[in-house]
């Protein structure tokens, strides 16, 4: 397992990231706090209605993730045609719009367009955002990434929370929207940079700049920063006369090794999706309204609920990498099983009565592709899952439960028997895992002088400039 090396440059590109990340979680989760405030509620004729209420609720969950489905498609084609910073930043651009037009929706036509347009952005977040941070970060810490989405439904909630008690029915659902244009806003002003398109004067400097700080010499880091610059440059190399020799994206299908990540990770977020727990917060308002909850109350429950799953995220991100992402992730199934169970037999005994002692109970080329498809795999899921949310909640109401019980039963023996573990190997080194050649390995990077060689040509390249 490689050691983590940071430089102050390397924690400030991770740290202008995250608002990427932020940028998907607050807009993804804002709404589920929205249905909650009387003021949308009243503006857009939902109170009276139950049923009309559920369809408009379920569509403006499931056209957010149609979007994402749009957006990951977007990335796809996008990142390795005009690069990642350009990628980006167009997504950037999508998020602000979306969020500014739900902010100033008139009706509900508008609002559906808006969440539409916001989940094309975030979609194409959710895909770019995690390759940029794996690409720049030492393997051993990987994990700490994937915390900062869930961040974004905490802030999302606790801000719902605040407007709530706003006197003006406007401010209280059309600010925390508004607010959602914040993280896009400073993503797309801080900027940032990423390898590829051959440029290697540029790329050492950037390799370099994350593992090292210029004004301190550390013999380990530097050696560090030339094996992964070695490792790295050959790897991509290879992979892109191997993309066009091969056919480009036709072997996302076609070329086993790619096809078995491709199922992975498609997988892996559709059984991330169907334990429930995207339902469950999506809908909280819902939910503890008809176990006889109401006000500002509900909002404060549902904040403490995804301030609870934070927590869970970060302490999560700390061992995975001593835990394994296979078992962790079976733990993690396992324990929605045994909650969402839990949840079940409390609706089943307390849902409609007034019984509230019960009911406080609940409780490298082909990577743009692939993370892509892996992301599909999320939004196809939320758009089913959230859609039919509220109707099959008013409807069937618990039952609605022990389909993703018995789901997620189905994935963990799947995650158990077929699942490879990746922790503390670099992204060329899972190459291997997959049956792919590796081009040089880390352990064996810069020892034939090969390093020297790539800061030789470096130079002659600044040279020709």
């Amino acid at each position: 397992m490689h050691g983590g090396h940071y430089s102050a440059f390397n924690i400030r590109i991770i740290l202008i990231l995250t608002l990427g990340s932020l940028t998907y979680g607050y807009a993804f989760s804002v709404i589920s706090n929205t249905f909650g405030q009387p003021g949308f509620l009243q503006y857009l004729n939902l109170v009276d209605n139950v049923s009309y209420a559920n369809k408009i609720e379920g569509s403006i969950s499931g056209l957010f993730s149609a979007g994402g489905i749009l957006g990951a498609l977007t990335v796809g084609y996008m990142c390795d045609k005009h690069g990642r910073k350009t990628t980006m930043n167009t997504a950037a651009l999508i998020c602000i719009i979306g969020g500014a037009l739900q902010a100033g929706s008139i009706d509900v036509a508008m609002l559906l367009v808006a969440r539409f347009i916001t989940g094309w952005g975030s979609g194409m977040m959710g895909v770019l955002i995690p390759i940029f941070q794996a690409e720049i970060s030492p393997p051993s810490s990987r994990g700490l990434l994937g915390t900062w989405i869930v961040l974004g439904y905490t802030i999302a909630s606790w801000v719902g929370v605040g407007t709530f008690y706003s006197a003006n029915l406007s401010f209280q659902w059309r600010f925390p929207l508004a607010l959602q244009c914040i993280f896009p806003l400073g993503l797309l002003l801080l900027q940032s940079m990423v390898l590829m398109q051959g440029r290697h004067a540029e790329s050492w400097d950037i390799i370099s700049r994350l593992h090292v700080d210029r004004n301190i010499l550390d013999a380990s880091k530097v050696s560090y920063a030339q094996k992964e610059f070695h490792q790295m440059v050959n790897q991509v190399e290879m992979d892109s006369h191997a993309w066009v020799a091969g056919g480009g994206a036709r072997q996302m299908y076609s070329k086993p090794s790619y096809r078995k990540r491709m199922i992975i990770g498609f997988f892996t977020q559709y059984a991330a999706q169907a334990t429930g727990a995207m339902v469950v917060s999506n809908y909280m308002v819902n939910l503890y309204n008809d176990l006889g909850f109401s006000g500002g109350l509900v909002l404060i429950l549902g904040a403490l609920y995804v301030t609870v799953a934070t927590m869970a995220n970060f302490l999560a991100s700390f061992v995975m990498d001593y835990v394994g992402r296979v078992r962790l992730l079976i733990i993690g199934m396992t324990g929605c099983i045994i909650t969402l169970s839990l949840e079940c037999a409390m609706e089943a005994k307390y849902m409609g009565t007034t019984n509230r002692t019960g009911n406080s109970l609940r409780g490298i080329d082909a990577t743009s592709y692939g993370m892509a498809f892996s992301m599909i795999g999320t939004f196809l899921s939320t758009v089913v899952f959230l859609e039919a949310g509220p109707t099959a909640l008013s409807s069937i109401r618990w039952y609605y439960y022990v389909m993703f019980i018995c789901l997620t039963a189905v994935h963990i023996a799947i995650l158990w028997r077929y699942f490879p573990e990746t922790k503390g190997l670099s992204l060329e080194e899972i190459n291997m895992m997959f049956g792919d050649e590796v081009a040089v390995h880390f352990s064996e990077a810069g020892e034939d002088g090969s390093s020297r060689n790539h800061e030789s040509n470096i130079a002659e390249e600044k040279e020709d400039v």
